[in-house]
């Protein structure tokens, strides 16, 4: 199969062969250390833990953090400290004439950002650290757990592994970057995802079992793929925009490029923002359940009604209001991340127009209403595929490890990344002469 020989042409570059090796080598590592419980914590006494955060926003964070949330481990915080700055440092970028300078300033300046975000990422995790194990004794670890007590030398040491652990994992996510086959943070977060799988998977087909479900069990594997299919659909999806470029001649000028200049297409993601929409929202939607919870609202009848309805991961406030964000900050990222005036003064400076529309203004006002336009179906449609687990929850009873695989930022992330990830080893394959994984058509002649 094609296919089959793409995958030996890999590893004939040994280049990407190394690394691939290097790649896997890091995740590896990863995997084991979430595996390591903190020190002066029983392991064996965590039971209560892991079924607290078996389903809603814990299932949800455990699922990112690859279980190492649930097992108390060195790596509990995983790379989310990361992110969070990242997005707190792209949303300032927007203000802070600043990060504005910086984001301008090419590789220095990206330097820069990296090293805010990397002091931020510390700040977010003194934070979260000693907060996570506070509420370890709520969330089900009996006191006997903590072998040498709860008291200053336990916060120290657990908030300093911590810290470390999250450190740590950012180094490997941008070592993976830099020595491997690149988006190392995007591919601790789906390895840590897809860990949990298997798991979510066993447990909801050994209740099936249980009630003599086999069939069942096969069609929800059936509507996962159809999931998965449009889930590569979104991400793939593009709306190509007619260029064509004016053709040179012998006495330096241009001649009309409507008949003989080159024609090519300037292609605009339906879905430009990725998943970032949906980590903005879900980062939202724990603020209404923190404010039921605290202030004047606690224990009335409003706080009690946003605790209950916003803590519920499949509950229809949730999900509607969930969805809503979703299409707003859609709208946001796209506009703050396609610069659609920039791309029209590149079109404009390399002799370039789009047919029956005049070079730059009204080029950057036609490109920014296409934008508009097919932003409106993607949105909705990653807003339909992020609230799909509670139509699978609600309809077909499915257990709320396994439902969060039916989408929303989990299975949107594995795809997301899975075919970044693809596509970095189709240009390595591409480059050398190869047949690239994705891609189909008249076979090329290996060069050995």
């Amino acid at each position: 199969m094609k296919f089959i020989e793409s995958i030996k042409n890999v590893w004939k570059i040994e280049e990407l062969r190394n690394r691939i090796i290097v790649t896997l080598g890091l995740l590896l590592v990863y995997r084991f250390g979430a595996q390591v419980t903190l020190p002066g914590i029983d392991a064996s006494q965590l039971t209560g833990l892991s079924n607290t955060l078996d389903g809603g926003l814990g299932g949800l964070l455990n699922a990112f953090t690859g279980g190492a949330l649930a097992k108390a481990s060195v790596f509990a915080l995983g790379i989310m400290p990361y992110i969070s700055a990242s997005i707190v440092v792209q949303l300032m970028g927007i203000a802070i004439p600043y990060l504005q300078k910086l984001q301008k300033e090419g590789a220095s300046g990206q330097k820069k950002i990296t090293q805010i975000t990397r002091w931020l990422t510390i700040a977010i995790c003194l934070f979260q650290s000693p907060t996570y194990l506070a509420s370890l004794p709520s969330l089900g670890v009996p006191p006997s757990a903590f072998l040498l007590g709860t008291g200053p030398l336990f916060y120290f040491s657990s908030v300093s592994i911590l810290v470390t652990g999250c450190i740590f994992a950012m180094w490997l996510g941008e070592k993976i970057t830099d020595k491997g086959i690149g988006n190392g943070i995007s591919l601790l977060i789906m390895v840590g995802i897809i860990a949990t799988l298997p798991q979510a998977f066993v447990q909801n087909a050994a209740v099936r079992m249980e009630g003599n479900n086999v069939m069942l069990i096969l069609f929800e594997l059936v509507i996962w793929f159809v999931i998965i299919l449009a889930s590569v659909m979104l991400v793939m999806a593009v709306r190509k925009i007619a260029v064509q470029y004016a053709r040179r001649t012998a006495s330096g000028g241009y001649e009309r490029a409507a008949a003989g200049g080159s024609r090519q297409y300037i292609p605009l993601k339906l879905n430009a923002s990725g998943v970032m929409p949906i980590i903005f929202a879900q980062a939202i939607m724990f603020v209404p359940g923190l404010i039921g919870g605290s202030g004047f609202l606690k224990e009335t009848t409003v706080g009690n009604w946003l605790q209950t309805n916003f803590a519920d991961l499949f509950g229809f406030w949730y999900n509607l209001v969930f969805a809503l964000l979703i299409i707003v900050f859609t709208y946001f990222y796209t506009a703050i991340t396609v610069p659609t005036n920039k791309m029209a003064d590149d079109l404009k400076r390399s002799g370039g127009f789009i047919p029956g529309i005049r070079p730059g203004t009204e080029t950057a006002e036609y490109l920014d209403k296409i934008m508009s336009q097919i932003t409106l179906p993607g949105s909705i449609f990653l807003a339909l595929i992020a609230v799909f687990p509670a139509f699978i929850v609600k309809l077909m009873d499915v257990g709320p490890g396994w439902a969060l695989f039916f989408g929303g930022t989990s299975l949107l992330i594995m795809v997301g990344v899975a075919i970044d990830t693809m596509q970095q080893i189709n240009s390595y394959l591409l480059n050398r002469h190869y047949d690239g994984l994705m891609k189909t058509g008249k076979n090329r002649k290996a060069i050995a």
